[in-house]
């Protein structure tokens, strides 16, 4: 995991960071290790992103780490880093937590469109881990 998916666990997206530098690091890193990116879009006020935050930490750590960076982006009350969130087809259109996973050249393989993790505290762990252990049997 890179120094931007270690977090503080009680405000895992960082308000100050800036996120395009972030996720271009982030395609650097994932070219090097032949992993794909994760970017998460959330803010620290919402409980269903805490709570994926939470899970990703638990049970899909070693899942996660062994496929992806991770980029948490903060979306602030939807009104930072929207653009980044319309280049990668507006996966937070219905709510966050959303998920967007892309190939080291930034092109887009999987993105939530429906509002997937958006009750991510209803999610079990094992419902976390098995929603990203799904995405990257699709996309191997």
């Amino acid at each position: 995991m890179t120094g931007h998916a270690r977090a503080d666990v009680a405000r895992p997206y960082d308000e100050s960071a800036d996120a395009h530098a972030a996720i271009q690091q982030a395609l650097q890193e994932a070219q090097a290790q032949k992993k794909k990116v994760l970017v998460i879009f959330g803010a620290n006020w919402c409980k269903d992103c805490l709570e994926l935050n939470k899970s990703m930490q638990g049970q899909s750590a070693a899942l996660i780490a062994g496929k992806f960076v991770v980029v948490k982006v903060d979306v602030g009350q939807f009104d930072k880093n929207m653009d980044l969130s319309a280049g990668y087809g507006n996966p937070t259109k219905k709510g966050i937590p959303a998920a967007v996973v892309l190939q080291a050249d930034n092109s887009v393989l999987y993105a939530t469109k429906g509002g997937e993790l958006s009750n991510a505290r209803r999610m079990s762990e094992q419902g976390v881990y098995d929603f990203f252990n799904q995405i990257i049997t699709r996309h191997q």
